[in-house]
């Protein structure tokens, strides 16, 4: 049984639902939570998946307290029910930990996909960390998309048995999206009016880690405000998150500015070819960190710390914090300093080669 409930959890689970519906031996059943409620539906149709259970357990204004109790009391009624051989969860989310805790509970095994991402600072982000790190010590199986995770396990004692470097399962998301897209270009006008990006370079922002909200994003929308008045030859696109915390921020600051566009949340297939179209990005994001080494777009992290060290020593992300002063000259940095910029388009991907969700369930078809 596969179990999720935010976007990114979907999109990097969906290509191992995928592998485990052409096994000969296994059989997918899959548990949404709803964790995250209006940003799921346009993500379980564009990959073809249909929940077997729908626990609902989004709340308005809901704190980890209610999160977390309402998760594990729905899925222990589901895992009763099915009592499924194993369960399969991925990252970070309060979602996959407490599914895990419910799995040791009933004595599931549990695979953690992406298993093994440290920031080494139990604030930053915030639960994530927390919760990864506790998703370790009650799973039976990890998956770690990298040699550095498999060490952050290694050094935590989990059993080196017990670990599989598979890759990240984004690169295989991302495979997928691109053959759909050169079958069928989106058409991003609407976002990008032809006569404002004549001539302007596309700066695609996100942002709306937990950690960041208040005095972090407000740096953050003072940088961009000040980078498009200073930069005439740029245009930013922020699709702004839902959470209305962030909505208010960023609509504040950063609205009424000619070459600043904010939109609602976008598809899936609409983001990567913005991704495509963008000269680089600003993101608070961890998915993003992990999808743009495989467009080759260079990446602005707006953390103070990051899970995903690969990037940035591999030369394709740079940490800048979320001072807004620093958050400027990196971004000028890459607008006029080629041979920078060069060098961050050309670094290589750290995170797989799209095959990462076969991996994946080879080892489930051997362990299960």
């Amino acid at each position: 049984m596969a179990i999720f409930g935010t976007r990114p959890e979907v999109i990097k689970l969906a290509p191992v639902v995928d592998a485990l519906r052409q096994s000969a031996s296994l059989q997918p059943r899959i548990c949404l939570t709803g964790q995250h409620r209006e940003m799921l539906s346009q993500m379980l149709t564009l990959f073809e998946l249909h929940p077997d259970h729908d626990l609902a357990v989004m709340q308005p204004n809901q704190d980890l307290f209610g999160l977390t109790a309402r998760l594990l009391q729905g899925l222990h009624a589901v895992l009763l029910a099915e009592h499924p051989d194993a369960i399969l969860v991925q990252g970070d989310t309060t979602t996959a930990f407490v599914a895990a805790l419910a799995g040791y509970y009933l004595r599931i095994p549990t695979g953690h996909v992406e298993a093994g991402l440290r920031s080494g600072d139990a604030s930053h982000p915030f639960p994530e960390e927390i919760n990864r790190r506790l998703t370790s010590h009650v799973a039976s199986w990890h998956f770690a998309p990298t040699q550095r995770a498999r060490e952050n396990l290694l050094r935590e004692g989990i059993l080196a048995e017990r670990i599989v470097v598979t890759g990240n399962t984004i690169v295989d998301a991302i495979h997928e999206i691109l053959v759909r897209l050169e079958r069928h270009p989106a058409d991003l006008r609407a976002f990008l009016p032809p006569d404002l990006m004549q001539g302007r370079r596309l700066i695609l922002v996100t942002g709306h880690r937990r950690e960041s909200l208040g005095e972090g994003l407000r740096n953050i929308c003072a940088a961009l405000r000040t980078i498009a008045e200073r930069n005439d030859d740029v245009v930013i696109l922020f699709p702004v998150h839902l959470n209305p915390h962030v909505q208010a921020t960023v609509k504040h600051i950063l609205g009424n500015h000619r070459r600043i566009l904010l939109t609602e949340p976008l598809d899936y297939v609409q983001f990567i070819g913005l991704m495509r179209r963008a000269y680089f990005i600003i993101t608070d994001s961890g998915g993003i960190q992990e999808e743009a080494p495989s467009l080759g777009i260079p990446v602005l992290v707006v953390r103070e710390t990051t899970e995903r060290p690969e990037g940035v020593e591999a030369g394709g992300s740079r940490l800048v914090g979320t001072r807004s002063e620093r958050i400027i000259a990196e971004a000028e940095r890459l607008l006029y300093d080629a041979s920078a910029y060069r060098r961050m388009v050309t670094a290589t991907n750290p995170y797989g080669d799209g095959h990462a969700a076969e991996a994946i369930v080879q080892h489930l078809e051997h362990w299960v």
